[in-house]
């Protein structure tokens, strides 16, 4: 039986400074929405990390996202 969390994608973000960031939002409401926008600068390299994250690194910061080049490849076909 597969664990619940294998099918689900976790990310981080991580700027070089607040000034990047653009927009964080948490709402305590009856919505459940989070909302985070920045900018990573421009694109100095994207690779899969580590055969399982996808790595996509900027001049102002880095974004990180467990996804496999295989997974990817499947996407782009469907």
């Amino acid at each position: 039986m597969k664990n619940k969390t294998e099918n689900e994608r976790f990310f981080s973000v991580e700027l070089k400074s607040k000034v990047h960031l653009k927009n964080v939002t948490l709402t305590n409401g009856s919505s459940d929405n989070a909302l985070i926008e920045g900018t990573l600068g421009e694109l100095v390299q994207a690779t899969i990390a580590e055969d399982v994250i996808l790595e996509v690194v900027g001049t102002k910061g880095t974004l990180r996202i467990n996804l496999a080049q295989n997974e990817i490849m499947e996407a782009k076909k469907q």
